[in-house]
């Protein structure tokens, strides 16, 4: 009898692990599969985005031809390149006066477009068409805007302002750059601040006016505050696009930023002396120093912002 026990309590010991294996087998096959169907696109990041990672690193400790090691030299010269400091000043300037025109406005044309009855559809449409074209495509247009005897100067001369040859000078050729930028960007802020703005219940503004509340006050007190995570979100992707900023600086300076470099952006650096003084070991340092600028300005404005990510 005891004999018989024991065999059944041992049979049924690996009967149990076997229905565990069984449905460990089970529970990981989907898992299998769905690691099969992510392998082609995990093969894609790690060709054409780890590999150009690390072979960009590797780069920036060499020099030459013959890619000899040579430390840190590389990171020291373009810190001490009174070039790529200028570049960096000329991003910021561009990139600081692109957020602060174009969130607030986009912001307010948001809200007048989100009180419309009749016609939204067409204004989102409209403010939108220049965020869908190519930069490349818009800035060519803006050369034509910008010439002296463009559409914007006639516009300046009727409102009673003297005639500005945009790109001959370091501030108008900034300025021209700036208008671009909030000109191609404008629609984009628009669009997000009007998903935001239909999100926000209308029970809250249904509340206020049985209070009593203005129109001023509803959009001070239920408005503004339920907008915050959004324009946060176009404060940091407008950093992080204004730091990388080079296709609308190049085509309205060149490749020397010009005049006096002014239009110079550091990936402009990045670009000049990597394609156009071959220094490959000089423009990867450069890129991985854009990349630490980003990261600390990403990391300031997410806690300044109180964004969570």
């Amino acid at each position: 009898m005891s004999d018989h026990m024991t065999k059944a309590t041992t049979l049924g010991v690996l009967d149990r692990k076997l229905l565990r294996n069984r449905n460990k087998i089970i529970r990981r096959q989907p898992t299998l599969a769905w690691y099969l169907f992510l392998l082609p696109t995990l093969i894609g990041i790690a060709v054409f985005m780890i590999y150009p990672l690390a072979e960009s690193l590797r780069l920036s400790f060499t020099k030459g031809a013959d890619e000899h090691y040579v430390g840190l030299e590389n990171y020291a010269s373009v810190l001490e390149s009174g070039t790529f400091w200028y570049s960096v000043y000329n991003t910021l300037y561009i990139t600081v006066f692109q957020l602060l025109i174009a969130i607030p406005v986009g912001f307010i044309i948001a809200c007048l477009i989100n009180n419309l009855r009749r016609g939204a559809n067409f204004f989102k449409v409209l403010f939108y068409l220049p965020n869908v074209t190519s930069i490349v495509a818009a800035a060519t247009v803006f050369l034509a805007v910008l010439h002296p005897d463009g559409p914007l100067n006639y516009v300046l001369q009727l409102l009673g302002f003297e005639k500005i040859v945009w790109l001959s000078q370091p501030l108008s050729a900034k300025w021209g750059a700036i208008i671009l930028s909030v000109w191609h960007w404008l629609g984009f802020v628009i669009i997000i601040n009007l998903a935001n703005l239909q999100a926000i219940s209308s029970d809250y503004y249904e509340a206020a006016s049985i209070d009593g509340a203005s129109r001023f006050r509803q959009w001070q007190y239920i408005t503004l505050p339920n907008m915050l995570g959004s324009l946060t979100v176009l404060f940091i992707i407008g950093w992080i696009g204004g730091l990388q900023r080079f296709s609308d600086a190049y085509m309205l300076g060149g490749l020397q930023g010009s005049p006096a470099r002014s239009l110079h952006t550091v990936v402009g650096f990045i670009f000049e002396r990597g394609f156009g003084g071959n220094e490959y070991g000089l423009a990867s340092a450069a890129s991985y120093i854009l990349f630490f600028f980003i990261l600390v300005f990403t990391y300031i404005n997410t806690k300044v912002t109180k964004m969570k990510i």
